[in-house]
């Protein structure tokens, strides 16, 4: 695993459900742009155990992940979790395995600063990887929060060479 700095841009989901892969086109998309080179942005499928090296080995982790809620589609929202019980209730299909992973890692004193940005979705589609309309529509502004967060965190990100692509 090659890492670039203390902060890590992990997308979760997967990407042949629809909707539920926001989070994974997010990463593939943010992975093309300059940022990648500054920052380590993984596509973290699924998500689970496998992915505990990465949160083991950054000190920041901003997190992209669909999520079934009251919230009309296509919202945004960052949240902040400190614990597994933070985590949005109705997150999508892996969600137990990445409660899991944050037990693990406070049980391991490990647990990184976490920042979450969910994206509501209205439905689980069984097959595809085109995504809705409104989810299709927030994608630019998810992607532009989530380069705001990252030039933040890491004050010596240009965030201008990062939009050079978008």
């Amino acid at each position: 695993m090659r890492i670039n700095s203390d902060l890590l841009i992990l997308g979760i989901g997967n990407f042949l459900m629809g909707d539920e892969g926001i989070g994974v086109q997010t990463a593939l998309a943010l992975q093309k742009m300059p940022i990648a080179e500054k920052v380590d942005v993984v596509d973290g499928g699924t998500g689970g155990f496998h992915l505990l090296e990465f949160f083991e080995v950054h000190r920041k982790v901003i997190l992209i992940d669909a999520t079934l809620d009251d919230h009309e589609s296509g919202t945004i929202r960052l949240i902040k979790p400190r614990f597994a019980k933070d985590f949005p209730r109705a997150m999508s299909t892996h969600d137990i395995g990445l409660r899991d992973m944050v037990n693990a890692l406070q049980l391991m004193d490990k647990m990184p600063e976490i920042f979450l940005f969910v994206v509501s979705i209205e439905s689980i589609q069984q097959q595809g990887i085109e995504l809705t309309e409104p989810v299709r529509n927030a994608m630019p502004g998810l992607i532009d929060k989530v380069l705001e967060l990252a030039k933040e965190l890491q004050p010596e990100l240009s965030l201008e060479e990062a939009l050079q692509l978008f």
